[in-house]
């Protein structure tokens, strides 16, 4: 059994108790018949009911002390119960205060009323007009019975028993009789059947009517039971005059008519109401107290009953009531909370079972949408990882603009490329970021120029080079912008610079290799033209005409001399072999080629800083160099003209942030007077230099080496103090090698250098 089972038992069980003693309260009530019964047990029935009324006072506190507490632990559901045992017992207890009020006053003047001089008096009357009444018959029959006496003294002899029945008949009485002096029957007429001889008259009632020669009375209303019956009757005795015997000079006795006659039922009935009324009347005068105090009791537990019946019945209808409230209100909370299963339900047909039906399928509906929703939002947050996954794993950049024109999404191809962290300026125009203003002015207006609007198609291609920093090579990017729905735009681009080298390069090669083809082979036949015209005329002509042909036919193979060294660089150029890789050291590389240079080391111009314990590489150690060599003859033409110039060639390792070995660098520097703008931008294709002399060949083969070594070649101007917005003050090479023989731990690599 559950505790609310038990609990609801223990009350009906109280309940029952309190009935039973109401009850037991009425039955006392309405006992009359038993005059003793509520004088006898009233005290127990008294205190019966005040221990009911008890138990039922610490129920009703108990159901408000567990409620309250309830409430207190904030229950889901007790505010409710509380509300509604509230109301339940506010519509129970107001009415039942009200009755209750009404009724210990009507109890009171009722029960005064009962007891009024009025009604006193009225009882009063009718007992004596009851005893009048009997008074009159009584001295009626002693009257006749005095008459019928003095009618049979007159004669001399006794009275013969056919007189008597006469007499009787006469006197419409029950019995007539003769008495002797000693009270004997002498004769009788008519009589009771339960007798033969009628009831013998008391000394008293002879002397009595000797004395006062009659006398009568009532007999038999003390016995109510015996007056029911009939055996209520008024007795008369008169003595009979001159019936005197004298024995021996004495009185032997006397005679007396004896008269007996019964009261009409009516009579009697209506004399026994009167008297016990009158009776009744005086024990409930004397019990008004006692009477008040009962009915006022049964009142106060009658009252007690109906507010535990009220608060009884608020906790049940309250139950039934708030049961499919609180059913959804807690099913509201945990789908609040995220919890969507199937609720339960109430199996009742009414409209709050349909309701919490009712939404035990809209919770069963939103899970089932949830589960739609997730699956969806999986299948998405799924091709969203995987469109992530491309965008970064892209060699390309692809920027998302928002229709406000500002930057939405950045993958990090787009900051490989710009070497900026382009995610930092999310939501920011792309103008914003340093070092690209002009750039994202050029594409917003391709962006205007192909919109939809005007009738050209929604996305475009084209070409941008674009310089992020003085010294660095400049990026050629290939740009495709499209646009996207609400006035979004996508731009996806890819640094094509080393494509474009690569372009420019092989065409370079195309050129030389034809250049050579084209142009060496009639080299010779004009060099020997010319020297065998000059063998021929030279000692024919004199003075002025052999001095014109001897500085002619000069010039010509000095000439020729020229365009053969040019077409052999162009041919150096285009048949560059392969390197072949092999480990090497680049400091003794470098010392080994800067022996070429002694006469500059000696005179201070040149000057090397090498590191200890550098790192081995792996190169080719002609094409390397031929390397050296080309930057080093730059440097050195750079300052030629300058005063106090001077050229450093330096090596170095280059470390990662943690300290992890990078690469090995190569820097030459001098103070010249640094590379011209033009130069910066295509400093690595073909003919381009600043020098009166040379092919401009020097810088390409060094960035093809280069490439060939996968190693990467910088430009970069210097300026004073590092600041850019100060004078130039030289120029920077810098050669960097990824492909190490060894890896050594940072701690081997210190800054102590070496000089060559």
């Amino acid at each position: 059994m559950t505790k609310s089972a038990r609990w609801a038992w223990v009350v009906s069980l109280v309940a029952i108790t309190g009935v039973c003693g109401v009850l037991a309260f009425l039955l006392s009530i309405g006992a009359t018949s038993q005059r003793g019964f509520f004088e006898q047990h009233y005290k127990w029935l008294f205190w019966l009911n005040v221990a009911v009324a008890a138990l039922l006072v610490i129920a009703i506190g108990m159901a408000a002390v567990r409620l309250v507490v309830r409430v207190r632990r904030g229950k889901f559901g007790s505010r409710l119960l509380l509300k509604l045992a509230g109301i339940f017992a506010l519509v129970g207890v107001v009415p039942g205060v009200l009755i209750y009020t009404v009724s210990y006053q009507f109890v009171n003047r009722s029960i005064e009323s009962w007891f009024d001089v009025r009604l006193a008096s009225a009882l009063d009357a009718g007992l004596n007009l009851g005893r009048g009444t009997l008074d009159g018959l009584v001295n009626d029959l002693a009257g006749k019975t005095r008459d019928a006496a003095e009618r049979l003294g007159e004669g001399a002899s006794v009275p013969q028993p056919l007189a008597l029945e006469r007499l009787r008949e006469q006197l419409a009485a029950r019995t007539v009789a003769l008495v002797g002096g000693n009270g004997l029957i002498l004769a009788s007429a008519g009589g009771d059947t339960s007798s033969l001889t009628p009831d013998r008259p008391t000394p008293s009632m002879l002397r009595q009517a000797r004395e006062a020669g009659v006398m009568s009375q009532l007999e038999g209303l003390e016995d109510e039971p015996q007056a029911q019956q009939g055996m209520a009757r008024v007795r008369a005795l008169a003595l009979l005059p001159g019936t005197e015997l004298r024995l021996g000079g004495g009185t032997t006795g006397d005679r007396y008519l004896m008269v007996v006659q019964r009261l009409p039922s009516l009579v009697v009935a209506n004399a026994l109401a009167v008297q016990n009324a009158n009776i009744e009347y005086q024990q409930r005068a004397l019990e008004r107290d006692g009477l008040r105090r009962m009915y006022l009791g049964t009142l106060t537990l009658v009252l007690i009953l109906a507010v535990f019946a009220a608060l009884l019945l608020a906790v049940t209808l309250g139950n039934q009531l708030a049961r499919p409230l609180l059913l959804l209100a807690d099913g509201v909370r945990q789908v609040a909370m995220g919890d969507l299963t199937r609720k339960p339900v109430l199996a009742s047909r009414d409209e709050l079972g349909g309701l919490t039906r009712s939404f035990a399928d809209m919770t069963e509906q939103l899970a089932d949408a949830r589960a739609m929703v997730e699956r969806s939002v999986a299948q998405l947050e799924s091709a969203r990882t995987n469109l992530q996954t491309i965008l970064d794993n892209l060699t390309a950049g692809v920027i998302v603009f928002d229709s406000r024109q500002r930057i939405d999404t950045v993958n990090p191809g787009a900051s490989r490329i710009f070497k900026l962290a382009l995610s930092d300026y999310c939501g920011r125009k792309l103008d914003e970021v340093p070092q690209l203003e002009d750039f994202a002015q050029a594409i917003w207006q391709r962006f205007e120029q192909n919109s939809p609007e005007a009738g050209e198609a929604d996305h475009w291609q084209d070409s941008f080079e674009l310089q992020l920093e003085a010294g660095q090579d400049a990026l050629t990017l290939l740009v495709r912008g499209a646009h996207l729905p609400h006035d979004a735009r996508l731009m996806v681009f890819d640094d094509i610079s080393e494509v474009v080298s690569a372009q420019r390069s092989a065409a370079w090669s195309e050129v030389a290799r034809r250049l050579a083809h084209e142009i060496k082979n009639p080299l010779t036949p004009i060099q020997l033209s010319a020297e065998r015209l000059q063998h021929k005329l030279e000692s024919k002509l004199e003075g002025a005409d052999q001095a014109m042909l001897v500085r002619s036919v000069g010039t010509i193979v000095n000439q020729v001399q020229a365009m053969k060294q040019l077409v052999n660089e162009f041919r150096d150029y285009a048949r560059l072999p392969s390197a072949q890789l092999a480990v090497l050291d680049l400091n003794d590389l470098v010392a080994e080629v800067l022996t070429l240079y002694a006469p500059a080391q000696e005179a201070g111009r040149l000057h090397a800083d090498l590191a200890h314990e550098l790192p081995a590489i792996k190169g080719d150690a002609t094409q390397l160099r031929q390397v050296i060599h080309n930057l080093v003859q730059n440097a050195l033409d750079a300052v030629s003209e300058r005063e106090g110039g001077h050229v450093q060639v330096r090596t170095q390792p280059s470390l990662t942030e943690s300290g992890a070995l990078k690469s090995v660098r190569l820097l030459i520097i001098d103070n010249g007077p640094g590379f011209a703008d033009k130069v910066l931008k295509r400093a690595f294709e073909p003919y381009v230099t600043t020098k009166t002399k040379g092919t401009g060949l020097g810088l390409a083969v060094v960035k093809k080496i280069a490439d060939e070594h996968g190693a990467r070649v910088r430009l970069k101007n210097l300026h004073l103090n590092g600041d850019e917005t100060q004078p130039l003050a030289g120029a920077q090479v810098s050669l960097s090698f990824s492909k190490l023989a060894t890896a050594p731990s940072p701690a081997e690599t210190g800054d102590a250098h070496r000089p060559a």
